[in-house]
This record gives structure tokens, sequence and C-alpha cells, in this order.
């Protein structure tokens, strides 16, 4: 019985480091090139359509979701000073809360003055199209309607690639 279980353990190793190394290879789905974004259709908190389609020309930021989320609610200083550099520029800014309710989110947005597009995803199947598995997190999508960013921070999205800075 000691030689099988001696005989056992560099295979239950072999196997768990196999598993270690092979973990998160796969990564996000966004980090390839020119991966278009998907398109959805969502109500804004006013009751009107949104089509992201309807924003090929310009470049977009999207920062998905809650109320109920702490690190969102830390973001949001760093979204509004974006929105106030950038807005004038062309960058286009959408908020899109997650599975949350129309009258909760247009209070959320009311009482922070959310100076942006806010769009509700009621049943999280916008949020589903673009693979999210945390909150808060940020794509950036190019005038072609490419994601050329995803983070979890304003601070670490390439911006640069859509606004280099300007030399001396």
């Amino acid at each position: 019985m000691n030689k099988k279980i001696l005989l056992l353990i560099p295979v239950i190793l072999f196997l768990c480091v196999s598993a270690a190394l092979s973990f998160g290879q796969s990564g996000p789905p966004f980090k390839q090139e020119k991966i278009a974004a998907p398109n959805f259709s969502l109500d804004d908190v006013q009751g009107k359509t949104f089509k992201l389609s309807s924003q090929r020309g310009n470049p977009v930021i999207i920062f998905f979701g809650a109320t109920w989320c702490p690190a969102c609610r830390g973001e949001m200083p760093n979204y509004k000073a974006l929105y106030d550099k950038y807005a004038k520029s062309g960058l286009k800014f959408i908020y899109i809360d997650i599975n949350e309710s129309t009258k909760k989110v247009a209070r959320f947005a009311k009482e922070n003055s959310f100076p942006y597009l806010v769009l509700v995803d009621l049943d999280g199947s916008v949020a589903n199209d673009y693979e999210i598995i945390g909150v808060p997190t940020l794509i950036l999508v190019d005038k072609q309607g490419n994601i050329i960013g995803v983070s979890h921070r304003t601070s670490d999205l390439p911006l640069d690639k859509l606004f280099p800075a300007k030399k001396k």
C-alpha cells in the first residue's frame, strides 16, 4: 500500500503543477487586437433606446457597474474626471448598470450627478456578451468599433492610443 501512495504522489504533483501553470492562460477575451465590440441595444433611465452601433465613428468608454458596488463608487470620481477631460474631444461615455431596476439606477445616477449616458442592463445579457466577471469593468472602444482596452480602473485604460500626448 505504501508503494501505491509513493507512486501516486508524483502523479498528483504533476497534475497540480500542470493545472497551476495553465490557470489563467486564456485571459480576458478582448486582449487580442481588433476584436469588435459586441453591438447592443439598451434603454437609458428615461426609457430611450440606445444602440452602440450608433456611435460608430466615435471612440467610446463603457463603464459596467452596479449601485451596490463600493469599487464602482470609488472609481466614479476618476470616470467623471475623464469625462471632463475627454468628452469635448469626442470620447463618448456610457455607464451600464447590471441587473438592477431602472428606478434604482435612475435615483443613483441623479444622486451622483452623472453627466454621461446611463443605461440599464436589466437581465445582464449585455454584460454577458462582454463576458463581464466583476465590476467595475471599463471597456475602451475605438472609432471603428474595436475594443482596445479592458480594465477595472480608469487609470489603466490606454487612452493614449486615442489621444496621443502632444509633443512640445
